[in-house]
């Protein structure tokens, strides 16, 4: 019996700043941490959810399941964090009390404009607070965009989710939505370390350390490789701090503000395919990005003749293709890809990509 409670792990950080890639060698690492993930992220198809679920390319078993533990893996419907907490958060916690004794960790992946300090608040409800705690915030910021002053790696695209909504009264400007997200960070990590040089570093440092207290790190990491006992075991229970950290987001609820988030308003569908040519996939991809209000895509698609599943990921302009696992002999070889965007039509665009399909 598990007397302890649950630590819980929450990465926050705009889209496309690493996240997720950030949480997949958390796994890796995981050396059997039976580790439960809530994913909040839009779409019909969790993508970044079945990211998560994968196994390590080094698995010796091609059928094994990640150390998540059976049905690890928890979704949140469509909708920021912020406003579902009650709805859907906190039902998803109450399943995870449920099974702590099977469970020795929790990882949190907030949405790109999901602000953490509600989602953390919720770690004071009694049946949470009584079995769970915040082990860490950990904030994720995009190093080049930071270090160029745009804070996130497509500033146009982070904005156009914000403020698609007419009805937004509210208007955050980029530079509040990090201040906010990094105000309850108990750890920093800057993704992207590759890219940057030691110029570019101190800018990120200035940045950061303007923004947060001395006491809370800042890590730099390369497609996420960060040792397992660096982001765990930290037990900050930021839950009891929280109410004391003051928000851009606060201010202007205390001031009557509407609140309605603009991504409620996104036109978001999946596209199944079969197999695909991945040059001619890549290509249309490209094309598609370049010519329509495309704000994310991401998936998989399967190749004639490889024996592994390919996994696409398109923010902004940027178009991200590596091989994840091997297909398991009782799934289907199809490509699925979901889209994210504003006045974007589904047949138009599965027209363009069934090009592709052999």
């Amino acid at each position: 019996m598990q007397l302890k409670k649950i630590p819980a792990t929450v990465v926050t950080g705009f889209l496309g700043s690493g996240k997720t890639t950030l949480l997949s060698n958390v796994l890796k690492q995981a050396q059997g941490k039976r580790i439960a993930v809530i994913v909040n992220e839009f779409g019909e198809l969790d993508i970044d959810a079945d990211l998560l679920r994968s196994c390590p390319l080094d698995c010796e078993d091609e059928n094994a399941q990640p150390a998540t533990g059976q049905d690890g893996i928890y979704e949140l419907a469509n909708g920021c964090i912020c406003c579902t907490v009650e709805e859907e958060f906190l039902p998803v916690m109450k399943q995870l009390v449920e099974r702590r004794d099977d469970i020795d960790h929790i990882l949190i992946e907030t949405s790109g404009l999901a602000l953490p300090k509600p989602l953390v608040q919720a770690f004071n409800w009694p049946e949470i607070k009584q079995h769970c705690t915040v082990d860490a915030v950990i904030t994720v910021i995009d190093g080049p965009a930071v270090a160029d002053g745009r804070f996130a790696h497509d500033t146009d695209l982070v904005q156009q989710q914000r403020l698609a909504d007419e009805n937004l009264d509210h208007d955050p400007s980029l530079k509040e939505l990090l201040d906010d997200q990094l105000s309850a960070a108990d750890l920093v990590a800057v993704s992207k370390n590759d890219l940057l040089d030691e110029a570019q570093r101190k800018q990120v440092e200035a940045v950061v350390s303007a923004r947060v207290p001395e006491a809370v790190k800042t890590i730099y990491t390369s497609n996420g490789e960060v040792a397992l006992d660096v982001l765990m075991g930290i037990e900050s229970a930021a839950e009891e701090r929280i109410d004391h950290v003051h928000t851009h987001h606060d201010h202007h609820h205390e001031h009557g503000e509407h609140h309605e988030h603009a991504h409620d308003h996104f036109d978001s569908f999946v596209i199944s395919l079969g197999e695909v040519q991945g040059d001619a996939l890549q290509s249309i991809l490209k094309d598609l990005i370049a010519e329509k209000n495309i704000f994310r895509a991401k998936g998989f698609a399967a190749l004639p003749g490889k024996p592994m599943r390919q996994v696409l990921q398109a923010v902004g302009k940027r178009l991200d293709v590596h091989f994840d696992r091997l297909w398991t002999q009782d799934e289907p070889r199809k490509t699925q890809l979901v889209f994210i965007g504003k006045g974007i039509e589904k047949a138009e665009i599965e027209a363009a990509l069934r090009k592709a399909e052999v």
